[in-house]
């Protein structure tokens, strides 16, 4: 990695991520390298831990002594997995916060002209791109010293004309600007990806919601062009063309500071929706319907709160650490996991011959949802009599669908995914062929599994998607022998150390570059 690239905050905490990646690599101890290094535990763990100055001559006795390169000079080479598959994992892991959330909950900060203080804030790519972003239109964000705090301070004034456009064009998270700067700004100008466009899916229903409110967008040459005009209304119904996770974020960021009652009908109620809800409440807006499809949203012209916010737990990521022990026939504690956005997951898997048990539940630290610990245990799998396919919640998750391919290659009979939300994303599990599974592409929304799999080893370059490109890396832990993934940052655009977490728990995975 090349240092220049970052911020020193973000550049420090993943020098100290691929040193402890290194040391637990080489089978050492913190002691053992401090040893090693002629210095204290203590002071590598503050290494580690991203809160320690370090300097070149440090860096490269860092490297001689774990024997790999932790920077080099000129550009980043992309990065890589080593994958030894065919071992059973063991043990417990827990569940890390909402990736979705804290995206959500960070462009929620700036409607309060208090301080947010976001707990347990996942330090992903995602959420580094909408902070770099806050930062460049004036926003204070400042990490605790473990990196897990984030709290920020929003100026009476934004420069927006100052706007880190490569960051902000890098991430689709942008759009959830368009509620809160609505009420900044009589016009302004944001950047979005070359890619979007105002006709699809993703982007059209946000521009039916939040019309209401006296936003007109019109899309210049790479950039949305806002206007807001006061309408005078003081209620407003708002129905949803589709029950959209942003679209519904986006529609409450403009509800929240917009004088009256908004009514939000068709709403999604999916996790990362009621995190919002939650924290805004705290920021003293009313809103009515939480976990409903209909929110009443009493808005607040003025938000000024000092607020603490514990963001809660990711049920995608959950999904994808059960189907890890699923398809490797271990057994496996996933602690902390959000059960009531993975009901319809575990009733399915339930159905193909999952043998799982529930400990009793208990709250997470927002106070609202519901948590429990899920054990796995080795069980023959048989493939479900209906297709699988997602839902709004309560349905089955859409991102968690793509997880069901892996898990039905390991099942007896055939299996139909069908993807019917993002064009093309199935056409992505295809890839499952080269590690050994029966995938049939049926058309660019569903795909045929036929299993179980005798999964062998093999070398594929990552797919240009999340989710499948987490599932290839899931089915090369079943694969015995050795796979390589290449080109693996999209990964950390969703997961927060999902490698070294993964090997803690038994996996044998090597990062390495070219």
């Amino acid at each position: 990695m090349t240092v220049t690239e970052l911020s020193p905050d973000t550049a420090m905490h993943r020098i100290g991520a691929l040193v402890r990646d290194a040391r637990r690599h080489r089978g050492l101890t913190q002691q053992q390298l401090a040893e090693r290094l002629g210095t204290s535990q203590s002071a590598v763990a503050r290494i580690e831990q991203g809160n320690q100055n370090l300097t070149l001559e440090l860096l490269g006795r860092l490297s001689a002594a774990l024997e790999s390169e932790l920077i080099r000079v000129g550009p980043a080479g992309p990065t890589h997995l080593r994958v030894t598959g065919g071992r059973l994992l063991s043990g417990s892991v827990a569940v890390k916060s909402s990736k979705n959330a804290a995206v959500a909950l960070l462009c929620a900060a700036l409607l309060n002209r208090g301080r947010t203080t976001l707990r347990n804030v996942a330090r992903i790519v995602e959420v580094e791109r909408i902070l770099d972003v806050l930062r460049s239109i004036g926003v204070s964000a400042t990490w605790d010293e473990a990196g897990h705090d984030l709290t920020l301070v929003v100026p009476e004034q934004l420069d927006l004309a100052g706007i880190d456009a490569d960051a902000a064009r890098r991430t689709r998270s942008i759009i959830m600007f368009l509620g809160p700067l609505l009420h900044r700004a009589p016009e302004f100008e944001l950047p979005y990806a070359g890619g979007c466009d105002l006709g699809t899916r993703t982007v059209q229903p946000h521009m039916i919601a939040l019309r209401p409110f006296g936003l007109e967008i019109e899309a210049r040459a790479g950039e949305y062009h806002g206007t807001v005009t006061p309408t005078g209304a003081t209620s407003r119904t708002i129905v949803l063309t589709e029950r959209g996770d942003t679209v519904t974020e986006n529609a409450l960021l403009a509800a929240a500071r917009a004088e009256g009652t908004t009514t939000i009908r068709n709403a999604s109620s999916n996790y990362m929706v009621q995190d919002l809800v939650l924290y805004l409440q705290l920021l003293g807006v009313q809103i009515e319907g939480l976990g409903t499809t209909t929110l009443t949203v009493h808005g607040q012209p003025v938000l000024d709160a000092d607020v603490d916010y514990t963001i809660s737990e990711d049920p995608v990521e959950a999904m994808s650490l059960l189907t890890a022990g699923i398809v490797t026939g271990s057994e496996l504690t996933v602690r902390r996991a959000p059960v009531e956005f993975l009901e319809i997951e575990l009733a399915v898997l339930a159905e193909m011959g999952l043998r799982y048990e529930l400990s009793p539940e208990y709250l997470a630290d927002n106070g609202h949802t519901r948590l429990a610990d899920i054990t796995i245990h080795p069980s023959q799998l048989r493939a479900p009599i209906d297709k699988i396919h997602p839902m709004p919640f309560p349905g089955l998750n859409i991102d968690n669908l793509p997880f069901f391919a892996v898990i039905a290659a390991q099942a007896e009979g055939a299996t139909m995914i069908h993807d019917w939300v993002y064009d093309n994303r199935a056409i992505h599990l295809s890839d499952l062929t080269r590690l050994g599974a029966d995938v049939r592409l049926l058309d660019p929304h569903r795909v045929l599994v036929d299993g179980p799999t005798h999964w062998s080893s093999a070398e594929v370059v990552c797919p240009p998607a999340l989710r499948p490109a987490v599932c290839i890396l899931l089915a090369m832990l079943a694969a015995k022998g050795t796979s390589v993934l290449r080109n693996v940052d999209i990964i950390a655009r969703g997961y927060e150390h999902l490698y070294e977490r993964l090997v803690e728990i038994g996996a044998a995975i090597e990062v390495f570059h070219d």
